[in-house]
């Protein structure tokens, strides 16, 4: 084997080493998805979306719920028997509506017990699916997001304030278009809700209220929910997160080149360290 046989190797054992890694990985999270579904009976389905590294030109791209979720999440349920529970974890900022859409009538849908466990965030669209659920489990620290239509980044409430503050002669007609699509959006978002909230579990009067705090648009968008917030609502929330969910959660990391900002030594501490 001469040098030039030798750098070819290397080469090539370059290129399948992350394909070998990454599939190594993924055979792990099958493997923690399938212990946790033979613990709690259900079918287990992700939904995770983190910040990704593109290789070639380390440029950084954020995921969201889009239409290929859907079909995937919509066909995971159809292969799940109407009497199994499903499980569905939730890590993402959020995305396309008529994608979150799709996906919270089919968990609305689902004949027995539907669970969505949020151990970090669900935001936007991520919580239309968690409103979706028989229940709702969340990390202490966990949140929840708003859902008050956003039109070309501009809150749709904002839009059609400023034709209450000023006279139609006044206002030019792109705002006058914007303002009318707006009043179709927060329509529609209120329409939604009531259809895929639980009927079962929640009252007419803890469902305005809900819709009221959530779709309104008094807050920010990117305001959070706490899970204090959310049970004082009135929101079918606990605590009780399995600990495998933590650990299925860190096989979705994304390793990259770049100094890690967090670091801590990784091993729990049981006991109050002495000096």
């Amino acid at each position: 084997m001469n040098i030039s046989d030798i750098i070819w190797f290397f080469l090539v054992i370059m290129f399948l080493f992350p394909i070998f890694q990454q599939r190594l990985i993924q055979a792990r999270r099958f493997q923690m998805m399938r212990a946790l579904e033979k613990k709690r009976k259900s079918r287990v389905i992700t939904l995770i979306h983190r910040q990704e590294t593109l290789s070639f030109l380390g440029l950084l791209f954020t995921k969201f719920i889009d239409i290929e979720d859907s079909e995937e999440i919509l066909r995971a349920i159809r292969f799940t028997p109407e009497n199994m529970p499903i499980d569905l974890i939730i890590h993402t900022p959020g995305g396309l509506v008529i994608a979150a859409e799709q996906i919270a009538r089919a968990l609305s849908a689902h004949k027995a017990k539907v669970t969505v466990f949020v151990p970090h965030f669900a935001m936007s669209g991520g919580t239309l699916l968690a409103l979706s659920a028989d229940e709702v489990v969340m990390d202490p620290h966990a949140i929840l997001g708003r859902l008050d239509p956003q039109i070309n980044g501009m809150p749709a409430i904002s839009i059609i304030g400023v034709t209450h503050r000023k006279t139609i002669n006044k206002i030019d007609d792109n705002t006058l278009i914007m303002a009318d699509i707006s009043q179709k959006a927060i329509k529609q978002i209120h329409s939604s809700l009531e259809e895929i909230l639980p009927q079962n579990h929640y009252s007419d009067k803890i469902t305005k209220e809900i819709i009221s705090s959530l779709a309104s648009g008094d807050k920010t968008h990117d305001n959070s929910l706490t899970f204090d917030e959310a049970l004082k609502l009135g929101l079918r929330v606990s605590k009780d997160m399995p600990k495998e969910i933590y650990e299925l959660l860190r096989f979705y990391e994304q390793k990259n080149f770049a100094q890690q900002a967090v670091q801590y030594v990784p091993v729990p501490y049981k006991k109050r360290m002495s000096r």
